[in-house]
């Protein structure tokens, strides 16, 4: 067995975006289990946005990534080593491992590995459309827009992990689903692959005037439901187009990651909408869990819900993937292959 876990650190915080020297490659000596740890060679790391946020020494829901620790985030492996008797050798699990090859957890913490089934569900797919990503695309849909059949649903960041699930999810509950994402390409996976009604691309509506218009001619009975993982101006034509008691799930505000103002044209317009504006982080509705992982679970092991993934090969490759997806270059869920 190695005796050598690879990890990537934050070895400086980001002024603006995102640089390859904000990360630095380390090598640790694996130390011998105590009673009760679990070892786990990592197979998928998870990249996601919120990390971006993390990487700034500010006040935010959620404390900072520490100088010269472990980049946070999702994993899925395989148990190798274990001192604890609720797991084996072979136990596939979901943590937060971190960007590093092996994790080794203290496994009488409640919650720090759960052991999941890969007969049906594909192991990579607890990182994104049966995990995080479609616990928060659940979520926000159903315990914040709450769509009802026939009535209109937005979604930014449509071909993204979390968007994807939106649309599909709304759907399933008889809404009109209307995507926005970067590109042609993007845009026919949304309508084609995925059934949403439409999809805009933001690229070739590239300002308020323009999304507006898009939004007016896709959406022509109003906008009932946003999910927003965007900001910025795509934010303010959606307003525009809002219906009287709309709901707007805030999942994320990617356009202001690299420090940027995001100001609003016409804040009003929630006001004289009666719109409600609720922001949400998934991990503070840890309760909602098992019912929206049985609903994912479920369509995604009979392929009624379809998602993508995007995937870098190697602990190295991360920084580079992760900086790809902030600018949007990702195609669905981006994974970094560690096995």
């Amino acid at each position: 067995m190695n005796t050598t876990n690879r990890q990537i650190v934050l070895a400086s915080r980001p002024k603006g975006e995102v640089s390859p020297d904000n990360f630095r490659l380390v090598e640790a000596a694996l130390a011998p289990l105590a009673d009760g740890q679990v070892r786990v060679r990592n197979h998928f790391l998870s990249l996601d946005p919120y990390m971006r946020g993390r990487m700034n020494d500010s006040k935010s829901y959620a404390a900072s990534q520490a100088i010269d620790e472990v980049m946070i985030g999702g994993t899925v492996g395989e148990v190798v080593e274990s001192k604890n008797e609720h797991f084996k050798v072979g136990d596939k699990v979901v943590g937060m491992g971190g960007w590093q090859e092996y994790q080794t957890v203290d496994a009488t913490q409640r919650g720090v590995l759960q052991k999941v089934d890969t007969t049906h569900i594909p192991l990579s797919a607890y990182l994104g459309a049966v995990g995080m990503p479609g616990v928060t695309a659940w979520y926000g849909l159903v315990k914040i827009i709450n769509p009802k059949a026939g009535e209109t649903v937005v979604v930014s960041a449509a071909s993204g992990a979390v968007g994807s699930a939106v649309g599909q999810l709304a759907k399933a509950r008889g809404a009109r689903a209307v995507g926005i994402a970067g590109g042609a390409d993007k845009c026919r996976y949304v309508v084609e692959e995925l059934g949403f009604d439409a999809c805009i691309d933001y690229k070739q509506a590239g300002d308020v005037k323009a999304l507006s218009a898009a939004l007016k001619a896709e959406c022509p009975n109003g906008i009932d439901g946003y999910f927003e993982n965007v900001g910025g101006y795509i934010l303010d034509a959606v307003l525009l187009r809002a219906n009287a008691f709309s709901r707007v799930a805030m999942c994320g505000m990617i356009s202001g990651y690299d420090g940027q103002p995001i100001p609003m044209a016409a804040p009003q317009l929630i006001l004289v909408n009666r719109m409600k504006v609720e922001g949400f982080i998934v991990s503070e509705h840890m309760d909602v869990w098992p019912e929206a992982l049985k609903e994912l679970g479920g369509l995604v092991a009979t392929g009624k819900l379809k998602y993508r993934e995007s995937v870098a090969e190697g602990l190295t490759a991360a920084p580079e993937a992760f900086m790809g997806l902030l600018k949007g270059k990702n195609f669905g869920k981006q994974l970094v292959k560690l096995v």
